[in-house]
This record gives structure tokens, sequence and C-alpha cells, in this order.
């Protein structure tokens, strides 16, 4: 007699946890991923963002007389590294003090084009998770400045600790300018590289959860690949540390396009009002499930306010 009552909390519970699944709609999320194929574009975008970014990262950081040791702090900032796990990356990252007298014109060229590939590879990201086509060749332009955005808020971030103390109401104010920082940039980065084709609500919450997922991609960095750092620097020398950094750069590749998705479910399961408007969305990809006309035709979501014009 005593299983009855247990079965029938069994039942309870896990009737609960389906409704709860198919109310909250994280079906919807997991099949976007799952579509978008996330882990594959993460890897996509630490290659490139290796190949692009660091190169010209470095030239930056050789530029400024802020960072002393120009990119590897801001790498060392990112991951969230203390002690010998920061002087492994300080010892591989650190440029020659020529770097720039090296440099010719027509390297700096050829690193340009390749960033601006990169950019181009997050604003194909960008359109999938939005469900949107391509955008045109000729707004190239767009991939240029966002690349450049995108580095000034690198170096603003991973320098804002030079200009201020470490006293805990200058602690919370550097917080809190990284914070705005990457709310600001992300949001403005969405619609900026798809052409204002998404509305500033539906951008928000995508801009919000990337920053906070950066946050914990960061105390996740400090926790387990500061100690493997240090283990791998002593098996495998440099190419060590180069897997481990390898490694977290996939972690910010999945944060950037995972916090569009999600901001993306929000938006669609949350901030859409109306009944009509939480029975269909198109999914990453392509796939569209959208609101049938009469005659068999599907209506266009929209993102946000329709009204909002092209940036």
């Amino acid at each position: 007699m005593s299983q009855i009552p247990n079965q029938a909390v069994h039942r309870a519970l896990a009737g609960g946890a389906k409704r709860a699944w198919h109310d909250l709609r994280f079906g919807d999320l997991y099949r976007s991923g799952k579509e978008f194929e996330l882990m594959g574009r993460a890897m996509g975008f630490a290659a490139l963002a290796m190949l692009t970014m660091f190169p010209l990262l470095v030239l930056v950081a050789a530029a400024s007389a802020v960072a002393h040791h120009g990119l590897a702090r801001w790498v060392v900032y990112g991951m969230g590294l203390t002690g010998s796990s920061a002087r492994a990356v300080v010892q591989l990252f650190s440029a020659p003090a020529r770097v720039l007298g090296t440099t010719s014109a027509f390297s700096v060229l050829l690193l340009a084009v390749f960033g601006v590939t990169f950019a181009g590879s997050v604003q194909a990201g960008f359109e999938r998770v939005w469900g949107l086509p391509a955008g045109p060749w000729h707004k190239i332009w767009r991939q240029a400045v966002w690349l450049t955005v995108l580095i000034a808020y690198i170096y603003a971030v991973a320098t804002v600790g030079d200009v201020t103390g470490h006293a805990p109401a200058e602690t919370v104010t550097r917080v809190s300018v990284a914070v705005v920082l990457g709310i600001a940039f992300f949001w403005w980065g969405l619609r900026f590289l798809v052409g204002g084709r998404v509305s500033y609500l539906a951008a928000l919450p995508g801009a919000v959860v990337t920053v906070a997922f950066l946050t914990g991609l960061r105390a996740f960095s400090a926790w387990v690949f500061q100690p493997l750092i240090v283990s791998n620097a002593v098996t495998y020398g440099a190419l060590g540390t180069v897997l481990i950094v390898q490694s977290w750069l996939i972690g910010v590749g999945w944060v950037v396009y995972g916090g569009q998705l999600f901001g993306r479910w929000l938006h669609d399961a949350w901030l859409r009002a109306g009944p009509d408007t939480r029975r269909g969305h198109r999914h990453p990809g392509g796939r569209e499930q959208g609101h049938e006309r009469p005659g068999g035709e599907e209506s266009e979501p929209t993102h946000g306010d329709p009204s909002t014009p092209p940036g």
C-alpha cells in the first residue's frame, strides 16, 4: 500500500517536469542549439580568433603604453589567471619589443583582411541564429567597423584596471564599467552586423546573457583552466599553454553564439506579446514555424518592433 502514494508522487513530479519543459519552451532552445551546430561553430570561432584576432591585438598592444605585458595581460585578465599560470601565459604571448618596427604595411593589410573574415563569420552566425538571409557583400564595411570596435572594447575592458586602484569601491567601479561596456557592445554589435534587421528590444536579452556567460566563463577558467595551464606547461611546455588558451577561446565562441541563441529564445518565448507570436518562430538554419494564412501561405515572423528601420 505504501507504494501507491510513492507512485502518485513520482507521476506528479514527472508530469510537473514535463509541463515545465513544455511551458518554458526549453525544447525550442535545445533544438536551436542542435540545428545551429553550436560546438562546431565555437571551434571555428576559436581557430579564426587565434589566427586573425590575436596578431591584430599584438599590434595594438605593442602600440599601447598602458598595458605593460600587452596581449598577454589581456589574455590573463580574460581567463582570470594568477600566479604561475599567469606567468606561463605572459611568457607565451609577450611580443618582441620591436614588433611595430618590423611589421610591414603588407602584413597589416593581410591581418586586416583576415580580421574582416573573422567578423564575417560572426555575422553569418548571428544571421543564422535570427533566421535572416545573408547580408549584401557591399556591406563589408560593417564588418570592418565591428572589428575595430571589438578591439577597442577588449582594450578598454582589459586595461580599465590600470587606471583604477584595488580598493573595494574602485573594484566595484571597474566591474560595473566592464559590465556596461560588454552589454553596450554586444547590444550594438548584433544590430550593426545584421544591418538593423533585429530590433533593440530583441537584441537586448542576448547582450545581457552574453555578458553573464562571459562572467561565468571567467570564473570557470580561474577554477579549471588555471591549474591545467600549470600542469600542461610542465608536461608539454609552451604547446600545453597554447592548447588551454585555445580551449578557452572555444568557450568564448560558445558564449558569443550561445548568448545569442539564449537571447533569441528569451525574446521569442517571453518578450513577444500575444498568443500568436508564441505559437511559432523560425529556428536557426532557416526552418520556420510560422503562422498559416488562408491558402496555405505562412506569415513571415518579425523580430521585435517591425517598424524599426534597418541600420
